[in-house]
């Protein structure tokens, strides 16, 4: 038997809206990691609180792995170590947070498991609503950075537009690091060649499985390298129209009601 990996991301696909995963899911998940085949969280959340997700769903087993931060750091849930990490240069992070302040957008960025922010708005509870972490409300967000961060963060709640715009209004950012919608109302600056897509190449290296062995399911926009760079992209019923059109398969369940299950049956087990 040749092992296989699947990766999934985990807000609106492997996670319901109460951000549980349903009892079907679960049983499938142990089945694939019983007959030897590998799990791969892959979400756009820190480290931080992904970790904190992969406890609760008892993915912590051998097996387990986590892509965090779009693609930029790798995680042996297991073993509780960083196998990779990449991030973004201070001035290229400096470059994004004055551009953000010059078009009054909001922007957070990450400082070890806390988010540094300016401001404490509807911005912040959006996010914080979606990812429980702790934050600190700082004068200057580049000043208080120690080190690279993984990724920034530009949040507008009521208009996708401006931040459509912002993209398209500063080109040179795009030249230095990766920017994608997660969702609409997140943009995110990521590592240069950074994204799920990269960290589905790593562990595949990593654990010397070919592509051709793996799976990999979204919902949503940031989810589409991660489908692109897997031999079979998967969308959940309930993904964004975008990601449905570069899928190979759609599930005929939605995220909560075993859509994971459903994968795992057609794509993964014996």
């Amino acid at each position: 038997m040749e092992n296989k990996i699947l990766f999934t991301d985990l807000d609106d696909t492997l996670l319901d809206q109460e951000k549980s995963i349903c009892s079907e899911d679960r049983g499938a998940i142990a089945k694939l990691l019983e007959q030897g085949h590998y799990f791969v969280i892959t979400t756009g959340r820190p480290i931080a609180t992904g970790r904190i997700v992969a406890k609760e769903l008892g993915l912590t087993k051998p097996g387990c792995y986590m892509v965090a931060f779009n693609g930029a750091v790798i995680y042996d849930c297991a073993a509780e170590r960083i196998l990779a990490e990449r991030t973004i240069p201070l001035y290229v992070t400096k470059e994004i947070i004055d551009a953000a302040h010059k078009a009054g957008i909001y922007v957070q960025s990450y400082q070890q498991n806390v988010i540094l922010t300016e401001e404490h708005g509807r911005e912040l509870d959006f996010y914080l609503a979606n990812a429980k972490m702790e934050y600190k409300l700082v004068s200057d967000i580049y000043s208080r950075l120690e080190v690279e961060p993984n990724k920034v963060i530009l949040i507008d709640v009521d208009s996708q537009q401006r931040l459509l715009d912002f993209q398209e209004q500063h080109p040179s950012l795009n030249q230095k690091c990766n920017s994608f919608f997660s969702r609409n109302e997140l943009l995110e600056y990521c590592p240069k060649d950074t994204d799920k897509g990269s960290g589905v190449k790593y562990i595949s290296e990593f654990l010397n499985v070919p592509l051709v062995n793996t799976v990999a399911v979204g919902d949503e926009r940031n989810d589409i390298p991660m489908i692109r760079a897997a031999h079979i992209g998967v969308a959940v019923k309930n993904a964004h129209p975008k990601l449905r059109q570069e899928s190979d398969y759609v599930t005929e369940r939605d995220h909560g009601h075993g859509a994971i299950a459903e994968v795992i049956e057609r794509f993964i087990l014996e």
